[in-house]
């Protein structure tokens, strides 16, 4: 702990920015990072504050870019069957790249509700528990009728495999691997045939989840549990700018009760 001070969390910050991690990552590392060091201070462990003059990564929502309605309609259907189906599974219910390729006719536990229960881990490739869950947690979500058709089609047309829908394209004993999403969006970003919006990545069809909950009056703390977010303090920094009315509505309603 001695070898800490303002320079070394300066270049934490460095470090992750040259490894292309995202902000929101950034900013929830910084976030434990100036935790573990400011109760480190407050028990006598430093003079002064480590993180004195540090400039903490901020996470610009203006980045987050969310595809229209007539634009989500041309994506979708501008790949294969996979991606058409992974991009409803985000896009509808809001899931994670890695928990869409997971996708699994038991996750049909109603026919409003998908039941999230694994993913797809990156760096392993194998099917493992969720993002900020213990082993053998899940989380419900709602399955809109298009997603859920879209699932059932799916199954139909290409089988499944132990309930299955998405495996490797050379091997269906494994998982659909990372790369074939990446590789897919980047085909149809290149092919020019869909509008995409300026800036938008592969995520933006959760974020378009995100949007459409919070445009329809969902409460943002029912949307955090739905995106799996570790805390609502997440799904705040990154979706506060689509509740622009929230403030003056909620004016409005102490205001009559004021007046009566």
């Amino acid at each position: 702990m001695d070898a800490f001070d303002h320079k070394v969390v300066d270049g934490f910050i460095k470090t992750m920015e040259r490894s292309g991690a995202g902000l929101a990552t950034q900013s929830n590392a910084f976030d434990k990072v100036k935790s573990i060091l400011l109760d480190a201070h407050r028990l006598g462990l430093y003079d002064g504050s480590p993180l004195e003059g540090v400039k903490p990564p901020q996470y610009n929502p203006a980045k987050a870019v969310i595809p229209s309605v007539a634009q989500l309609a041309q994506i979708r259907v501008a790949g294969d069957d996979t991606f058409r189906l992974i991009a409803d599974l985000m896009s509808g219910c809001g899931l994670r790249n890695g928990e869409a390729a997971a996708v699994s006719l038991r996750g049909i536990v109603a026919h409003d509700v998908y039941r999230i229960s694994e993913q797809v881990n990156q760096t392993s490739g194998q099917y493992a528990r969720l993002k900020h869950r213990k082993a053998g947690a899940y989380r419900d979500v709602p399955l809109p009728t298009r997603t859920r058709e879209t699932i059932e089609w799916y199954a139909e047309k290409h089988g499944t495999v132990d309930g299955y829908l998405l495996r490797h394209p050379q091997d269906p004993n494994r998982p659909l691997p990372y790369y074939y999403l990446h590789n897919r969006w980047q085909r149809i970003k290149k092919a020019g045939e869909a509008d995409i919006p300026e800036g938008m990545v592969l995520y933006g069809m959760r974020h378009f989840f995100a949007s459409n909950c919070l445009s329809h009056n969902i409460p943002i703390t029912d949307v955090a549990e739905w995106m799996g977010h570790k805390s609502i303090d997440i799904t705040y920094k990154i979706y506060r700018h689509l509740l622009p009315g929230s403030i003056s509505a909620a004016a409005k309603v102490l205001d009559r009760g004021l007046i009566a």
